[in-house]
């Protein structure tokens, strides 16, 4: 496989990611209130903020930060990507990382930022590291949960929640890397149960 990820379907989804999360920035100002993760918007059945509220940022570097992390992972694991793949990944850590905030931390009224889905695509990424029998994916993997258990136990950089004018946001890292565990493991399940299924199939026709 080229590790170099110059494909087409390697590059399209991360870029078009990169680029919505741009367009956000310039227009936050004028339609951040209506997307942007928030608790009371979302009990009003708001639901689409789940998502959407991932694309926005705090401000200029908070949206830097995000997107040399989006830079590095394709880099990293682009050659993995494909824009099912990655769409769905990016769907199911939105999804999942939101709905774990708003049941876990209650007292988070608002979320903003591509943090906790970046989690997600770097723990899925070593994970196939791993299935693709790349050591390093293991050195990545214990790298992340250190981070995330250090953040846990002593919470995040002062130095970053002053950069992003913002607490850090560490329960959407945790509840990243959990989905991103999580959605390796299941594609990687119905991956098993497709090809056990076609299997069937060829011996009942013989």
């Amino acid at each position: 496989m080229n590790r170099f990820p110059i494909q087409f379907s390697h590059v399209l989804a991360p870029l078009l990611l990169l680029i919505t999360a741009c367009i956000a920035f310039v227009l936050n100002d004028f339609i951040s209130e209506f997307f942007v993760y928030h608790r009371g918007f979302i009990n009003d059945g708001q639901y689409w903020r789940v998502i959407t509220g991932h694309i926005f940022h705090t401000n200029f570097a908070h949206l830097i930060l995000n997107t040399l992390a989006i830079v590095l992972l394709w880099a990293l694991h682009g050659r993995f990507y494909s824009i099912k793949t990655y769409s769905l990944l990016l769907i199911f850590s939105c999804l999942m990382i939101s709905a774990a905030i708003y049941i876990f931390s209650p007292e988070m009224n608002q979320y903003v930022g591509l943090s906790g889905v970046l989690h997600a695509f770097f723990v899925w990424g070593a994970l196939k590291d791993i299935q693709h029998l790349d050591k390093t994916g293991y050195l990545l993997l214990i790298g992340v949960l250190i981070k995330v258990a250090h953040e846990q136990f002593f919470g995040a950089s002062d130095d970053i929640a002053s950069l992003i004018n913002a607490s850090v946001a560490i329960e959407a890292h945790l509840w990243g890397v959990v989905s991103g565990i999580v959605f390796f493991t299941l594609t990687v399940q119905l991956k098993k149960d497709d090809t056990h299924v076609k299997d069937k199939t060829i011996k009942d026709r013989r």
